[in-house]
């Protein structure tokens, strides 16, 4: 918990620009990945917004919405059919 009071105790304005600048970056990150192979673009996005939530509502909200789409998704969707499977 001495971690927590000590980021308390930076001023806002700080922890707000080293907030946006992880946060963006990780997402910038995972843009990047979009381009290689691999399913490695989602835990960087995601990683972004959970640090960007962590000091901006509008992020809390993108991640909240982002968590909703996810449970949505059914993975049985995305399983490759065996020739014997039909």
């Amino acid at each position: 918990m001495e971690y927590r009071k000590l980021w308390l105790a930076v001023p806002k304005p700080v922890r707000k620009s080293i907030v946006l600048v992880i946060g963006f970056t990780l997402i910038a990150i995972g843009g990047v990945l979009i381009v290689l192979p691999g399913p490695f673009t989602l835990p960087f996005v995601i990683a972004g917004l959970i640090v960007l939530a962590a000091e901006f509502a509008w992020a809390e909200s993108l991640l909240k919405k982002a968590k909703d789409s996810a449970k949505k998704v059914d993975p049985r969707k995305f399983r490759k059919r065996k020739p014997e499977d039909s």
